[in-house]
């Protein structure tokens, strides 16, 4: 009996510890914050049905050429991976697959107001403008003319796309993902200097942030590190989806086996208890 009162007392205060003093402890270190939003509903809605036809013709006279690529409509960088570095940054990125991986009232605003669909209105301003150039309009409706840009460039994004194809158009820009073999090409000391410090590699950030955190964080980095250079992505929720789980491919290859050995170490050490138990009782049976 004397036994069990220990036992219980340890189980009591191992209780309290992990579900009062650790959640308490969290939840002071990392603040609760709102949960992804999806439908990127601070952005508004531009509720103009685009013409992917239009769009094209509007794409080219808007000048998106200039610094983009397009190379599903066989459109070049008009500049190579130096230049554009030197030039703006970070490598601006080619645009055949954003009408898929991209929300539409994301790339919506994007075009419209860069610095509020990013996030980063911290960070530039009349005096350090953005990279990329809102678009005030060709002299028509301007909601309508963005409308028309979006449906062309998801008329000619793909279907699909490879969780890691997703990575590389949406965070390969600035990240690097060592285990697999891949890098950034935007040059490395003009990325630092463009964003204030140089953008992690990203081989085990699965390791050491949560996927919950990784899915608020991808979706709004200002919620878990307000003032972070790092812009809002605008990713559907299968696009991050699928960024996560490339992360988790390469970054933790091991996690199946892993959780697997979990529970058969759970279920040996329990064995163990009750047959360390029989044990015991049998010893002090003898005893007594």
């Amino acid at each position: 009996m004397r036994e069990f009162k220990i036992l219980a007392v340890v189980v009591f205060f191992t209780g309290l510890i992990y579900w009062g003093v650790e959640p308490f402890a969290h939840s002071q270190m990392h603040p609760h914050v709102a949960p992804a939003d999806f439908a990127f509903k601070d952005l508004g809605t531009n509720t103009k049905v685009g013409d992917a036809k239009v769009g094209a013709e509007t794409f080219l006279s808007a000048g998106c050429t200039g610094c983009h690529s397009l190379n599903v409509a066989n459109m070049p960088s008009p500049m190579d991976a130096a230049a554009a570095s030197a030039s703006f940054g970070v490598v601006p990125p080619d645009l055949s697959t954003a009408g898929l991986i991209y929300d539409k009232n994301y790339l919506s605003a994007l075009i419209k107001e860069p610095t509020k669909a990013l996030k980063v209105q911290h960070k530039f301003n009349e005096e350090k403008p953005h990279p990329m150039i809102a678009f005030y309009g060709l002299g028509g409706d301007i909601d309508q003319e963005i409308a028309d840009i979006v449906a062309y460039l998801q008329s000619i994004a793909p279907k699909t796309l490879s969780d890691k194809e997703v990575f590389a158009n949406a965070c390969q820009r600035c990240h690097d993902m060592k285990y697999d073999k891949v890098f950034s090409a935007t040059d490395k000391k003009t990325l630092t200097a463009y964003m204030g410090t140089l953008p992690p590699d990203l081989s085990i950030i699965i390791r050491a942030k949560s996927y919950e955190y990784l899915e608020i964080f991808i979706n709004d980095p200002q919620k878990n590190l307000e003032g972070t250079s790092m812009p809002r992505v605008g990713l559907t929720q299968k696009a991050q989806e699928q960024v996560v789980g490339y992360m988790e491919k390469v970054g933790d290859r091991k996690k199946a086996e892993r959780e697997d050995l979990g529970y058969k170490l759970i279920g040996f050490m329990a064995i163990f208890t009750f047959l360390a138990y029989l044990w015991k009782v049998k010893v002090w049976r003898d005893v007594h």
